[in-house]
């Protein structure tokens, strides 16, 4: 996992490189982008896309930076559904569409708790961040995300866009 490009940080350097830097404009593996009426933030993600690693998610994790996460990827918008089994911190988990639009969050999921957290409409991704980071940023259903993982020609943000 990388090291946080918070807002201010990331104007900074736009204004100092230029936003054609493709270093700094361009989406990363590693890192996801969103954007809201707060703003924008960038959290570095460990990307769990294949199934193994979706089961494993952040079980026996003992604590996590306050700007990372974990991003989940399926093949295709399906139901989704979580829980916390072996999970050690509490969790929030934003659902998201196949534009990047977040549909729903469920926030501050409870360590070890097996009840399913389903989403209310079939989703293609799951960002899982620490519980309380989006009440604290004012992360809200509406905002998006952007990752090069999630389709870029039906994308609200495509990685291409500067």
């Amino acid at each position: 996992m990388g090291i946080l490009r918070n807002t201010v940080l990331t104007a900074g350097l736009l204004a100092t490189f230029g936003a054609a830097n493709p270093a700094i404009a361009d989406c990363s593996a590693d890192r996801v982008d969103l954007r809201g009426s707060f703003g924008q933030v960038s959290f570095a993600v460990n990307l769990a896309d294949s199934p193994q690693e979706r089961a494993q998610g952040l079980m026996h994790v003992e604590s996590m930076p306050r700007f990372e996460g974990m991003l989940f990827i399926y093949e295709s918008p399906q139901p989704l559904a979580f829980w916390m089994r072996n999970t050690l911190i509490p969790l929030d988990m934003i659902f998201l569409n196949a534009a990047g639009e977040i549909r729903h969050i469920h926030a501050n999921a409870i360590p070890h708790d097996e009840t399913p957290i389903r989403a209310p409409e079939p989703g293609l991704a799951v960002l899982e961040i620490n519980g309380g980071m989006a009440k604290a940023l004012n992360l809200a259903v509406g905002d998006v995300l952007r990752h090069p993982g999630l389709p870029q020609d039906i994308a609200v943000w495509p990685c291409s866009d500067n």
